[in-house]
């Protein structure tokens, strides 16, 4: 009996191999440890955590205290219980109706993963009691029940909470907290957005930690939330509506650490980030990350995650459902995000450049588009070129395969695409020729002044040696002198026989027969009417220089 107290003893009943495998071996990292503490303060209804890290040399100490409802005598043995399922025995809440985090009664083992001598102080009910577990009287003691020394005190009867200082750490480096702090972030999804972790190191300013934290630094591009969108997954799965949370994509490429989805059942991370079995071989992986929450797997009468709370089992019916259908929710969010990513950039593209790319494809021959258009994608869906580098490769493609780059290959006159482009652009190849051989004609008629009804014989009586029109007149050689009057001859009368062909054979034939005769019997094809345009262009440059004798 002390201060009026009545004394029982403090019992852990274990075997020693049970402690060092599963507390030392397993809570060996830092992160995973603090977890664990963290843990119990959020289960015992603290609004917060405080851990704090001392790294002074010879006072290397871990201290967590929350000001939740702390533990009564007897909560302190059911505490040191190993392996005791505190939800089959206390029921699904705790009194600030959050559901427990732990489950297996293994997490007090992380106190032995951190430091050789523990150190709780906590109180409730108006009692304060203080307790030392030691590792080195654990694994001296005969039998399997050790029994830690202890001290009652009276206290406030509103003071409850429970601090943990750990001692003897086995950790001999200095604490990382910003380091640390991210990665305790990724261990958590709360549902209480409230519940807030405090972590400093020598009493400086404290770092908070809350569910924001993990993905603080992360620029989302695109996001997919859940259960709404598991609409567009097309699986018949019985918890749909429970899986629920959120998929990032990002302009940039991920940090390696940064990559994959996180699962999290009742705030706690149930299954480390991955892709679930679907090959990463697509740049889309080195872009995802995000979190989905499945706390109906807590209440699955097997237990499906593992102790350390990196992995589910994935070979039991329930959880085997539950990974096929978050493979066809990356599968649908990666081709989402293909599609969401390939019209961004086409936006870009268009803002920059000016060039609608679509319309440039629908404007591109079929065998010149089924190469370009692949070409196109690879530089702007699947390299990792920068957007200025990416903007530059399309300009220099479009410069050379132009919209019509048949029509413009040819560097026709400015009259012939005057007269022809509508009908070009209508892919109306029959029509653009004649409305060229129209203007062509009229421009004829126009500076030689005839009067010839026959477009045909006009072309013999304006063109030609000693004709109406010369178009030889203004070219010497480059040292002045004539060309020989043969050659000027022969041009003279190209000319000629050109303008009177374009329009005999050509210009006539489309004129007089169904374009439908002509196409299908190939006599005059829609490469001729091209061609056609092109021997347009040459005698129209021709007519430019002509002059009246």
């Amino acid at each position: 009996m002390t201060g009026g107290i009545l004394l029982d003893k403090l019992v852990m009943t274990f075997e020693p191999n049970t402690i060092e495998h599963l507390g030392i071996k397993m809570y060996s990292r830092l992160p995973t440890a603090l977890a664990e503490l963290i843990a119990n303060a959020y289960d015992a209804c603290s609004p917060n955590v405080a851990v704090k890290l001392y790294d002074d040399e010879g006072d290397r100490r871990v201290i967590v205290e929350d000001n939740g409802l702390g533990m009564t005598f007897d909560d302190i043995n059911l505490f040191l219980r190993i392996g005791r399922n505190r939800r089959t025995e206390g029921g699904v809440d705790t009194p600030c109706g959050r559901t427990p985090t732990g489950k297996k009664g293994l997490g007090k083992l992380a106190l032995f993963g951190l430091g050789d001598t523990i150190k709780i102080i906590t109180k409730r009910n108006g009692q304060k009691v203080k307790f030392t577990l030691d590792w080195n009287e654990i694994m001296g003691t005969e039998g399997n029940d050790y029994e830690p020394t202890f001290n009652i005190e009276e206290g406030d009867e509103d003071d409850t909470g429970t601090t943990i200082i750990l001692t003897n750490l086995k950790r001999k480096t200095d604490f990382d907290v910003e380091g640390l702090s991210i990665s305790l972030s990724k261990l958590f999804n709360f549902p209480d957005k409230d519940f807030k972790i405090l972590l400093s190191i020598n009493d400086e300013d404290p770092i908070i930690i809350d569910n924001k934290l993990k993905y603080e630094n992360i620029e989302s591009e695109f996001e997919w939330k859940f259960p709404s969108f598991s609409e567009n997954i097309d699986f018949d799965f019985e918890h749909k509506d429970d899986v629920k949370g959120r998929i990032i994509t990002t302009e940039k490429p991920l940090e390696p650490g940064l990559r994959g989805i996180t699962l999290f059942a009742n705030g706690r991370m149930v299954n480390q980030p991955e892709f679930f079995g679907i090959s990463e071989s697509s740049h889309f992986f080195s872009y995802t990350t995000g979190w989905i929450d499945v706390d109906y797997i807590d209440n699955l009468d097997k237990d499906v995650i593992s102790t350390n709370r990196q992995s589910i089992d994935w070979e039991y019916d329930e959880t085997r459902d539950l990974k096929l259908f978050l493979q066809e929710i990356v599968k649908t969010i990666h081709y989402n995000w293909r599609e969401e990513r390939k019209d961004k950039r086409k936006k870009k593209i268009h803002d920059k450049t000016k060039i609608n790319l679509d319309e440039w494809y629908s404007k591109l021959p079929t065998e010149i588009n089924e190469k370009i258009k692949p070409l196109i994608t690879s530089v702007i869906e699947e390299s990792e070129l920068p957007e200025k580098s990416q903007n530059e490769v399309v300009e220099s493609i479009h410069d050379l395969i132009p919209e019509y780059p048949y029509y413009h290959w040819r560097h026709l006159h400015n009259e012939i695409r005057n007269a022809s482009k509508r009908d070009y652009e209508r892919a109306d190849y029959y029509r653009a020729f004649q409305e060229a051989v129209k203007r062509y004609i009229t421009m004829v008629r126009n500076k030689s002044g005839s009067e010839n009804s026959s477009d045909a014989s006009m072309m013999g009586e304006v063109f030609g040696k000693g004709n109406t029109l010369t178009v030889i007149e203004p070219y010497t050689k480059p040292d002045g002198s004539d060309f020989q009057d043969s050659t000027k001859d022969n041009i003279e009368n190209g000319q000629k026989f050109l303008s009177m062909g374009i329009v005999a054979g050509c210009r006539n034939p489309v004129s007089h027969e169904e374009i439908y005769d002509l196409l299908e019997s190939n006599l005059f094809t829609e490469k001729d009417c091209l061609d056609a345009l092109s021997i347009l262009s040459h005698i129209f440059r021709r007519l430019d220089d002509a002059e009246r004798r």
